[in-house]
């Protein structure tokens, strides 16, 4: 039996056809085709799946109950797997305390480094940790920042507290924590809060001279003693000084509105107490070291030659070298990993595994090029190439073309989307694929041409002396009614010129960024779109009932299954069972409200039609019937009006995303990479509404690396010349061929290079 090969017989994962595939190991295999078309059930709910789900059957249960759980993939049979290490674009996240110094353990070297070179010595690494007692800021325990209630959000002075004068929606009225403060019998609760004397006021927020106090509530069970807490005191003590990471991260997002952040007047956001900061090496601290780039900060690590520390700034310069490759240059070490982008958090995570010593490894990568400018992508392929090197199996979720292009096996999944798809369509070379018939390998034979009959602008949106993050004084026109791309490597100033200031000088602009569409089992194309709502009234008023009959969240849903259409066993430290819902059969609904008909389908039987079969039905309602356009219009007629967004593929939600933003009505539309997650045929779709949008008299402008986006724009400005400090200056503005031609500005543009070949 040849062990060379992940052997895969008979997936039927999602929409995976029988599904039949040997895969090399240690080699650089690519996993390619349309967005939806089965790539991810192969790759990540199937071979990922049952890498992880086996290494976890070999601990004891008691360690498999705190593990995460997966469910047996469906297949016949899945062999020779190796140990997986999954890695997706899943932002890094982690609480305050968490920066890229840490997550990297880059920062843990350079703690080692002071502790030995550091002059004065102020004690071992432990001293310069912000996250240990020995090293961290006094005043805000390592955090940087002093976080504090907002009290004048969380409460509203203007109404007594019967009339919601507690503002945290926690704590609104007919809450425990409201009642809390109600049956106190310290308040008279019609009172409004601006009426309240200094005592009571000082009593509502801070309790009983800030001390707690014991207070008894009469129950329907009878008198219970509590302890009293002030608002601001209870509300500090559940969501400040509780640890972050054990709060689900909605309890977190839900609380921060209401707190304030203000820099730390001790260290000054540098986290560390007085006797970390004083110690210093080559006239710097470590606080001044982790707030460089990390461009700059490995200069300045390769000129320390003390002997005793050969080892560690080895350890660290080459650490910081792959930082550097992976075009991560312009971070700083104390940048918060909560503020990273997924395709950031992506690539840091892939840093850590450079350095491992494990052979024969699973890694799996989802779409590592995005939000990397073409010149950082053949970065990219070198560190793939290095983790193959090293002998591990890469599997690579992509669709850049340079990326597939650096594979040694190429697996295309299709010939469409959805129901259409979960074939695979090719198996081979790069060089075989540019003579397949399938729809990767026609894009992949030909690029769009230079837009030569560019648009001319209609006005303009200026932008005077941007200064915003990395911005040097910028100041440059937008031109209105044309199609503007802006460029640049990553960390350029796109987003910083676009995302920050021109959307604070113009709000009007519709903008759709890269934030994750939410998915979960109860929610769907209609419930996000928002036609569920609308098809709730139509079924009522055909039917003279309540619309709430209709929602599968409230009153018409299955009472059996809660409207979630399945059940699910829990068998504690086993993988627990989900099966199809007997009473309602899946449907999600009572089977009254399944005799209701709107021209002679029931709700459950409209939320099976596809979105393209739902415009025939519903054509002569014309808020639905835009909605359903918007989402035919990305490509996305194949998916039905109900099904779950969990069951959508990253590119797949990202271009619903963009279809309920396109619908608004609006003059200016800023798009965020949206070719992020899209196959080649997609960026076509793509590009047609762009210029649907601007023939209609719009102004569109669009921040992406897509070459095919680049070549298709009316004016391109280009930013750089390169990242975070070298870069935040506009270095090119014109036309496409201008940028190719290479003149002038044009001929210091990294992107004008790579379009003109000279980067290949």
């Amino acid at each position: 039996m040849d062990q060379n090969y992940i052997v895969i017989q008979g997936a039927r994962e999602n929409n995976l056809k029988d599904v039949t595939l040997r895969v090399p190991k240690r080699k650089l295999t690519v996993f390619t085709g349309v967005s939806g078309s089965g790539k991810s059930s192969l790759v990540f709910d199937t071979i990922g799946v049952e890498a992880r789900r086996e290494l976890n059957e070999t601990f004891s249960a008691f360690i498999r109950n705190r593990l995460p759980k997966f469910s047996q993939p469906e297949a016949d049979a899945i062999e020779h797997l190796s140990p997986a290490i999954v890695v997706d674009q899943k932002r890094l996240g982690g609480n305050s305390r968490s920066t890229v110094g840490t997550i990297t353990d880059v920062y843990a070297l350079l703690r080692l480094l002071f502790s030995r070179v550091g002059q004065p010595y102020v004690g071992n690494s432990n001293a310069f940790s912000f996250n240990d007692p020995a090293g961290m800021c006094p005043e805000c325990h390592g955090v940087g920042k002093i976080v504090s209630a907002d009290v004048d959000k969380l409460l509203d002075r203007s109404k007594s507290l019967n009339d919601g004068g507690i503002a945290f929606p926690t704590f609104r009225v007919g809450t425990w924590y409201w009642k809390y403060y109600v049956m106190s019998g310290f308040f008279n609760n019609d009172k409004r809060l601006k009426d309240y004397t200094d005592e009571e006021w000082n009593l509502l927020l801070y309790g009983i001279g800030g001390k707690e106090a014991k207070i008894t509530f009469d129950t329907p069970a009878g008198p219970m003693d509590a302890s009293y807490e002030g608002v601001v005191t209870k509300f500090e003590r559940l969501y400040i000084k509780r640890d972050s990471e054990e709060m689900a991260e909605a309890t977190l997002s839900r609380a921060q509105p209401y707190m304030t952040f203000a820099p730390c007047p001790l260290c000054r956001r540098t986290r560390l107490n007085q006797a970390a900061l004083s110690c210093r090496i080559g006239g710097l601290n470590i606080a001044e070291m982790v707030a460089m780039e990390i461009g700059e900060l490995i200069n300045v690590v390769r000129s320390i030659k003390e002997s005793v520390a050969e080892t560690v700034t080895s350890a660290l310069a080459e650490r910081l070298q792959q930082l550097i490759d992976i075009g991560l240059d312009y971070l700083s070490l104390d940048r918060e990993t909560a503020s990273l982008s997924g395709g950031e958090s992506q690539r840091i995570k892939m840093v850590r595994h450079l350095g491992s010593s494990l052979t024969d490894m699973l890694y799996i990568f989802d779409e590592p090029s995005a939000g990397l400018h073409p010149r950082d992508v053949i970065r990219l392929n070198r560190l793939l190439r290095r983790l193959c090197d090293k002998g591990n199996t890469v599997i690579v979720v992509e669709h850049d073309r340079d990326v597939i292009a650096a594979a040694e096996h190429i697996v295309d999944v299709g010939p469409r989307a959805g129901v259409h798809g979960g074939q695979i369509v090719y198996e081979g070379d790069y060089e075989g694929l540019l003579h397949a018939d399938t729809l990767t390998g026609r894009y992949m034979r030909h690029e769009l041409p230079l837009r030569e009959d560019v648009r001319q602008p209609t006005g303009c949106y200026p932008i005077v002396d941007a200064k915003l993050h990395n911005l040097k004084q910028v100041s440059v026109d937008i031109p209105a009614g044309v199609l503007t791309v802006v460029t640049g490597v990553a960390g350029s100033g796109k987003s910083s010129l676009i995302n920050g200031e021109f959307l604070a000088r113009y709000p009007e602009a519709i903008a759709t960024d890269q934030s994750a569409v939410g998915a979960s089992v109860r929610s769907n194309l209609a419930t996000y779109t928002g036609i569920m709502d609308e098809l709730r009234k139509l079924f009522a008023k055909a039917n003279l009932v309540s619309a709430s009959l209709f929602s599968f969240n409230s009153s018409g849903a299955c009472e059996t299954c809660q409207g979630l259409g399945v059940l699910y066993t829990d068998l504690a430290f086993m993988e627990g069972i989900r099966t199809v819902c007997e009473t309602c059969g899946g449907r999600r609904f009572k089977e009254e409200v399944l005799q209701y008909r709107y021209r002679g389908r029931s709700i459950s039987e409209v939320l099976a039609l596809t979105s393209e079969e739902a415009l025939t039905v519903f054509d002569k309602q014309p808020s639905i019937r835009r909605r359903l356009q918007a989402a035919a219009d990305v490509g996305l007629g194949y998916v039905t009006l109900g099904q779950p967004l969990s069951t959508l593929s990253g590119g797949e939600r990202q271009r619903l995303k963009l279809a309920c933003e396109l619908h608004k009505a609006g003059s200016i539309y800023v798009m965020d990479e949206p070719t992020t997650g899209l196959h080649m045929s997609d960026v076509g779709l793509l590009l047609d509404i762009m210029n649907r949008l601007v023939d209609a008299g719009n102004t569109v402008v669009v921040i992406e690396h897509h070459p095919d986006i680049i070549r298709s724009a009316d004016w391109i400005i280009d930013m750089g010349p390169e990242s975070g400090a070298r870069g935040g200056t506009v270095i090119f503005q014109g036309t496409p061929q201008q940028l190719v031609e290479g003149q002038g500005d044009a001929a210091r543009s990294i992107t004008g290079k790579y379009l003109r070949g000279e980067l290949r």
